[in-house]
């Protein structure tokens, strides 16, 4: 689980969160995770929240929920305190479809149904894409899959992936998106950020 985490924080934290506030500084943002899986992104975040200061509307699409037991058993949130421990296990027991306030600043939504026809009210500033890779699920990896994400970003917006496959980035252009090449984590050359970019 250390090797994951520290994956996660390299992507989704690092050079997903804090890379698109460098950028475009805000006090509040929005992000949607596609893939929620374990909950670990969403956990990292909540925790890059508290320490901050953030205010974060996380949403979350999952088609195939972890068992919140199986979840436990993963130890994502071994080695934190009792109280974060708490709001990691508060992620997995939460009902599907209902916003909760984790924290002051965290607010947490989990969608159950499918990234294909995810079609929610609000934008996004920063889509977390943590899908299974497109040798897993070729169907999240499409050009209709990427036109959707980009339609729902706002300007300026971001989506950050580990994947750096060739088909996808063209996939994304082809979509409407800037894609950019950042360095990967441990042996992964490469991960890929994409822009929606203001006219």
């Amino acid at each position: 689980m250390q090797g994951a985490r520290e994956e996660s924080r390299h992507v989704f934290i690092n050079n997903g969160l804090r890379f698109f506030l460098d950028q475009y500084p805000k006090k509040e943002v929005r992000i949607l995770e596609i893939g929620l899986g374990t909950g670990l992104n969403a956990f990292l975040t909540f925790l890059e929240s508290q320490h901050s200061g953030l205010g974060v509307d996380y949403h979350a699409v999952e088609r195939y929920p972890v068992p919140p037991e199986i979840a436990r058993q993963l130890n994502v949130a071994k080695g934190y305190s009792v109280e974060e421990a708490a709001v990691f296990s508060r992620m997995h027991e939460q009902a599907w479809n209902e916003k909760r306030r984790l924290s002051a600043r965290f607010q947490f939504t989990k969608h159950l149904t499918k990234a294909e026809t995810f079609r929610p009210e609000q934008s996004f500033d920063l889509i977390y894409y943590d899908a299974f890779s497109p040798g897993e699920q070729p169907e999240l990896w499409t050009e209709e899959v990427f036109g959707n994400m980009y339609a729902l970003l706002n300007e300026n917006g971001m989506l950050v992936t580990y994947c750096a496959q060739g088909q996808m980035k063209r996939n994304m252009k082809a979509a409407g998106f800037r894609v950019k090449a950042l360095k990967g984590f441990a042996a992964k050359r490469e991960m890929t950020v994409a822009y929606r970019l203001s006219a």
